[in-house]
């Protein structure tokens, strides 16, 4: 009795299906990756948002700038006076007083050192005792004391001045305004206190991934690696790079010897120079989510299924195996070895 030709049809296209899956299992290649989520950030500090503070304490008295406003260096932000506006007076008026009393004070260290004279040259005639020249040398001690104290007090004074001169708050750097403290319009402020947040308009970008501690003993510097940024349009194929659209490229450029307080390792990608540059800076601005995929070993896509359904780490590269079998084999008896001859040698 003969099959149904349906029966056999579809007995041929199995086999078929069935040849196909092994055939793509053992030849068709597969690129692991170690993958992770992090953002953009500034390579360079000098590129980083920065605080505007307050130098010292006291009241806003005014703003210059708006949220969204471009500043140069050394441009005023903000106004801060003392909440005592006779302060700086009674600072003058004290500082005159010191300088006076400087005045009289080397005026009469000055005599002292005249009465040391005479006194010396009239006990070396033995018309007077020998204490007498020494109290002339102790007044001429104490004018050095209270000189040395005036002048201590002129520097204190000094440095109250040039702090409370340092009311106009300034940009440190040129960028766009960001974050203006409005809360503190009128109000009281402390020194350090964060008045704005300035960020600058030009950046060197990076990429800060943030790799699961399994894979990171994989990763080196110089590691290709395939990056998505938020809100550009992309389709990602981790296996497959090559029919990938709206992927960039990276090279691993140095990652942490210790984890965070997640428990992840942050991965530092520069842009690859062999490639297509990244999106321009309005498009993938700092801080803006990316995902990456850390390029490790080629392998058969049926030994990629098998190693993620068994949940095993990814393939050691070549030359990370070669160095480990070295250090497992023939490292340590030749390090024993060494050792032995060294302490063996005569001192």
């Amino acid at each position: 009795m003969r099959s149904p030709r349906v029966v056999v049809i579809t007995a041929w296209l199995v086999a078929l299906a069935i040849a196909a899956a092994v055939l793509v299992m053992v030849f068709v290649p597969w690129v692991q990756t170690a993958n992770g989520d992090g953002q953009v950030v500034a390579l360079n500090p000098d590129d980083r948002a920065a605080d505007v503070s307050a130098l010292v304490g006291g009241r806003i008295a005014e703003w210059y700038v708006k949220d969204g406003e471009l500043v140069a260096v050394n441009q005023p932000i903000a106004r801060v006076v003392d909440l005592d506006p006779e302060y700086l007076s009674r600072l003058a008026a004290e500082r005159a007083q010191i300088e006076a009393e400087i005045a009289s004070v080397t005026q009469s260290r000055a005599t002292a050192q005249l009465d040391v004279n005479r006194a010396s040259a009239l006990w070396r005639e033995g018309l007077i005792a020998r204490r007498d020249v020494e109290l002339a040398q102790i007044k001429v001690a104490e004018g050095g004391a209270k000189l040395a104290e005036s002048r201590a007090k002129l520097q204190r004074i000094d440095v109250q001045v040039a702090r409370q001169s340092s009311q106009l708050v300034r940009a440190p750097r040129a960028g766009r305004i960001q974050t203006v403290n409005a809360a503190l319009s009128g109000g009281v402020v402390s020194a350090g206190t964060i008045l704005a947040t300035v960020v600058p308009e030009t950046a060197t970008r990076a990429v800060a991934l943030y790799v699961d501690g399994r894979d990171i003993a994989l990763v080196r510097p110089g590691q290709h690696v395939r990056l998505e940024f938020e809100g550009w349009p992309a389709i990602q194929f981790s296996g497959w790079p090559s029919v990938a659209q709206g992927i960039f490229d990276g090279r691993v450029r140095a990652l942490d010897p210790t984890s965070g307080p997640s428990g992840l390792f942050r991965v530092i990608i520069d842009p690859d120079p062999a490639a297509k540059p990244w999106p321009d800076l309005r498009f993938t601005k700092l801080g803006a989510k990316v995902r990456g995929w850390i390029q490790m070993e080629t392998v058969p896509v049926g030994y990629e299924l098998w190693r993620q359904l068994n949940d095993f780490p990814l393939e050691f590269s070549k030359d990370l195996k070669a160095s480990m079998s070295g250090k497992d084999s023939g490292g340590t008896a030749k390090d024993d070895d060494a050792t032995v001859r060294k302490a063996g040698k005569p001192k």
